[in-house]
C-alpha cells in the first residue's frame, strides 16, 4: 500500500496548563482550570515543568522525528488581566518555543484556547456566559496573530467546545437549577461559537496564508441493537453530541433537529442581529479531531429519568456511570469492544467511521489533533517503560487513518497523538499517563522530573522513519 504523503505532519500534542507549570511565574495569573484541578492530584504549579525545560523537550521531539507539535498558548501568560497590557515575558517564552521548533524543522500547531479562561474574566462577568467575552477573546487572538503569525501556519481556535458542554468539569456555570442550567449551556455554546467565528474571521484578515479551525472532541455513536428504537436513539445522540457542533463549524447553521430540541426544552440561545452571518463567515479551513473512543446508546424507556454522566477518575474499572438523556437515549457498554482502566472503549475502526462521516458530509481537510491511551505506566528498576498496550492502541488507530486515506479518499494531513510527554490528566493527575516520554514524578512527589523514553517513543520514531519510504507500522 502507498505510504503516507511526504508532507504528512507527524506530530504529538500537549496543552499549556497540563505541561508547562510556572503557573504564577513571570507575570502569569491564574486560569479557571488552574483552580479546578482536584486537590488529590498534582496542581498546575509545576506540572511537567515544560516552561523551564522546553529546549530539552524539543531535543527529544527532534530525536523522536516529529515534524509537527501541537501545543496551546496560555491566555493568562500573554494577557494576565485577560485584556489590556501585554506580558512581554509571556510573549518571549512562546517566541523562544516557536523559534526553537522551527529551528528543528518542527511545524508549530497552536491552540488558542484550551480550557484556561483567565480567572479575572470569570469573576468579572462570568466568562463565556456573557457576550462581553467576545471582544476580549478577539483582542487576545489579535495579539497572538500579530506576535506569532509570521511563523505559525496552523491555528486551532477552541479545544473541545462540544466536550465542555457534555462534561460538566470543563467549564464554569453560574446557574444551579436544572432548567436554567440547560438554557445557560446553550447560551454559552452560542457565545463560544461566535468567539470561534470571530477568531477565524480575524485570522483570515490578518494572516491570509494561514489555516485555522477548531479541535472538536468527537466519538461516533452506535445503537445497542438493530431495534429501530435503538437506532433512533443513536441518531439523536449523534446529533446532540457531534453533528450539532459540526454544522456550526462547517456550514454556519443550527441543525434543524437541534432547533426543534431547543424549542421543546426552552433552551434556545439569544441570537442577535448579525450573529448567524458572523458564524457563516467563520467557516473553518480544516477540522482537528480529538478521538479516543466510541459511544453506544439504547432507547430510553418510560422508567428512565435523566442522569448526568459520572466519569471514572480513579482508574477503577467499572466506576463510570453512563448518562441518561430523558426521552432521547441512555449510554451503555459495547460488548464487542475492550475497555481501558478508565472505562474508555477501544475502537480503532470507530476512528475510520468518524473520518468518513465527517469528510463525506463536509469535505473539509482533517487532522487528528488528539488520539492516545491513558494508562498506569511503570518505571522499571533499569529505567525502562514497557508500554506495549499504548503501541498496540496507536498502531491500530493509525492503520485505520491510513485505510481512510487510501481506500476512502479522505484528506487527512496530520496525526498528533496525545501526548508527547506525560502531563497532568485533568481528572486523574499523573496516575493516568499518555506520553511517549515518561516524567519521573507523582501527584505527591515532584522528584527531579527526569525524562525517560518509553518503548512507544522508539516505536513511533520507527513509524515516522519508515513511512518516508513506504507504508509500514
Amino acid at each position: 500500500m502507498p505510504s503516507f504523503p511526504n508532507e504528512f505532519l507527524w506530530g504529538a500534542a500537549t496543552a499549556a496548563y497540563q505541561v508547562e507549570g510556572a503557573y504564577l511565574e513571570d507575570g502569569k495569573t491564574l486560569s479557571v482550570v488552574d483552580e479546578s484541578i482536584a486537590p488529590e492530584y498534582a496542581d498546575t504549579s509545576i506540572a511537567s515543568d515544560h516552561y523551564h525545560r522546553f529546549e530539552e523537550d524539543i531535543r527529544l521531539m527532534k530525536e523522536l522525528g516529529l515534524t509537527a507539535y501541537r501545543f496551546s498558548i496560555a491566555w493568562t501568560r500573554i494577557l494576565p488581566d485577560g485584556r489590556g497590557k501585554i506580558n512581554q515575558a509571556g510573549v518571549d517564552f512562546y517566541t523562544q518555543l516557536i523559534d526553537e521548533l522551527l529551528k528543528n524543522k518542527i511545524e508549530p500547531i497552536v491552540t488558542i484556547y484550551h480550557f484556561d479562561l483567565p480567572v479575572v474574566l470569570q469573576e468579572e462577568y462570568g466568562g463565556f456566559s456573557s457576550r462581553k467575552i467576545i471582544p476580549d477573546f478577539i483582542e487576545y487572538c489579535r495579539v497572538l496573530f500579530e506576535q506569532f503569525g509570521d511563523r505559525v501556519k496552523y491555528w486551532l481556535t477552541i479545544n473541545e467546545q462540544s466536550n465542555m458542554f457534555l462534561l460538566p468539569y470543563l467549564i464554569t456555570f453560574t446557574e444551579e437549577n436544572e432548567q436554567s442550567l440547560l438554557k445557560q449551556k446553550y447560551e454559552m455554546n452560542h457565545i463560544m461559537t461566535l468567539a470561534h467565528a470571530s477568531a477565524v474571521k480575524l485570522c483570515h484578515q490578518l494572516l491570509p496564508d494561514a489555516k485555522i479551525g477548531p479541535a472538536i472532541g468527537i466519538s461516533p455513536v452506535y445503537p445497542k441493537t438493530c431495534d429501530p428504537k435503538d437506532i433512533l436513539a443513536a441518531e439523536k445522540a449523534e446529533e446532540l453530541r457531534n453533528t450539532f457542533f459540526l454544522e456550526l463549524y462547517c456550514k454556519g447553521n443550527y441543525l434543524p433537529a437541534m432547533q426543534a430540541y431547543m424549542r421543546e426544552h426552552d433552551c434556545q440561545p439569544t441570537i442577535e442581529a448579525g450573529d448567524m452571518e458572523l458564524i457563516k463567515e467563520g467557516r473553518c479551513d480544516f477540522l482537528g479531531l480529538n478521538y479516543y473512543d466510541s459511544k453506544t446508546v439504547e432507547h430510553v424507556t418510560a422508567y428512565d429519568r435523566g442522569k448526568e454522566l459520572v466519569i471514572n477518575k480513579s482508574g477503577e474499572v467499572g466506576s463510570t456511570e453512563k448518562e441518561v438523556i430523558e426521552g432521547i437515549y441512555k449510554g451503555c457498554n459495547n460488548p464487542y469492544l475492550d475497555r481501558n482502566d478508565w472505562d474508555w472503549e477501544i475502537d480503532p475502526e470507530g476512528l475510520r467511521i468518524t473520518l468518513n462521516r465527517i469528510y463525506q458530509r463536509y469535505e473539509v481537510p482533517l487532522i487528528i489533533t488528539e488520539n492516545g491511551l491513558g494508562a498506569v505506566d511503570t518505571l522499571t528498576v533499569d529505567k525502562q517503560i514497557h508500554d506495549e498496550y499504548r503501541i498496540d492502541y496507536l498502531k491500530k488507530h493509525l492503520e485505520q487513518v491510513h485505510l481512510a486515506m487510501v481506500q476512502d479518499g479522505i484528506e487527512v494531513f496530520g496525526f498528533c497523538p496525545w501526548s508527547f510527554i506525560d502531563l497532568i490528566s485533568t481528572t486523574s493527575g499523573f496516575r493516568k499517563r499518555y506520553g511517549f516520554v515518561y516524567v519521573d514524578r507523582t501527584d505527591t512527589e515532584i522528584k527531579e522530573l527526569i525524562r525517560y523514553k518509553k518503548d512507544s517513543f522508539y516505536w513511533y520514531q520507527g513509524v515516522i522513519r519508515r513511512n518516508r519510504k513506504g507504508f509500514e507500522l
